[in-house]
């Protein structure tokens, strides 16, 4: 007797879907909204950049990414004032990266 109908039973076809669902909402709860900066800090920030990049002195840039404060140590390679963003070369790859200064909450010296 033939069971045509009747389909092979999979109690864990769903779970890659479950899974990214659990991650997403894990995400969620870790997101932060985007700090506030004050005028002190922002040109506090600006010294530093303007300083790291006369004297190639490595810093520490953390910006804010889709609800993350994120660190990345590199070396400023050029600032834009015009466009508001700077050009850095990151520490871990030496590539050449651009971001915008509105996305900046920390810079730092090494």
């Amino acid at each position: 007797m033939q069971n045509r109908g009747m389909k092979k039973w999979r109690p864990f076809a769903t779970m890659p879907e479950q899974y990214r669902g659990l991650q997403e909402m894990i995400k969620k709860q870790a997101e932060v909204s985007q700090p506030f900066l004050t005028e002190d800090q922002m040109e506090q920030i600006n010294f530093i950049l303007i300083e790291a990049l006369h004297t190639n002195k490595q810093v520490y840039l953390t910006y804010y990414k889709r609800g993350q404060c994120i660190t990345e140590t590199g070396f400023i390679q050029f600032i834009d004032s015009q466009r508001k963003l700077i050009v850095f070369i990151d520490d871990a790859f030496g590539l050449k990266n651009k971001m915008r200064l509105n996305v900046l909450i920390d810079v730092r010296f090494v």
